[in-house]
């Protein structure tokens, strides 16, 4: 699987705090994307779904963990994959969250039925839709745009996002590593 970073404490991308992956490659490019650094597929990146499990795993062993939170690129242009890894997941950790640029009709004709049952039945909650900067309102802690849609597929977790998007105003993380600087999560207009 194409993985760009993985963090925690992630704060930022969800509620409480999280472990946040990011998978490479997108094929939508977005208009002022806040990643277009990871838009293309790197093969070097290539980390196998089950060594993958094991460090995620090993966070979890050391950390209080309130949730998964998958984003990109759009993890679900390696769909096969994904679906491996977040079957893994939801027996170990039940706020699973993901981020895609695909809506959820387009999800229908993407996906296999076998791969979209599938991914309604592992992960909580999904965030799907493109970025359009002319859409983003500056409001939401969860969504950039206002076209994109919160869908819950455990509906038990939606009373406990909705206090969360009521409660919490937009927020960032800078995160050095590497010699970089990346800032997670959902940023305003004017900061893209």
């Amino acid at each position: 699987m194409l993985i760009e970073r993985l963090f925690y404490p992630i704060e930022t991308l969800g509620i409480g705090k999280r472990i946040a992956l990011w998978t490479c490659g997108c094929s939508k490019c977005c208009p002022k994307c806040i990643s277009p650094e990871i838009w293309e597929s790197d093969i070097k990146k290539d980390v196998p779904v089950p060594q993958l499990i094991k460090a995620i795993k090993k966070i979890i062993r050391e950390n209080e963990v309130d949730g998964i939170t998958i984003s990109g690129g759009d993890p679900l242009e390696q769909a096969e994959e994904v679906l491996e890894l977040i079957s893994h997941l939801q027996e170990i950790c039940h706020d699973i969250l993901l981020y895609t640029g695909f809506t959820l009709p387009e999800l229908c004709t993407v996906l296999s039925r076998e791969q979209y049952k599938r991914l309604k039945k592992d992960i909580a909650v999904l965030i799907d839709g493109r970025y359009i900067d002319e859409l983003n309102d500056n409001k939401s802690p969860l969504i950039g745009s206002t076209n994109q849609m919160v869908h819950f597929f455990d509906e038990s977790l939606k009373p406990k996002y909705d206090e969360y998007c009521r409660l919490n105003e937009r927020r960032v993380q800078n995160i050095f590593y590497d010699k970089n600087m990346i800032s997670v999560g959902i940023h305003n207009r004017e900061e893209r």
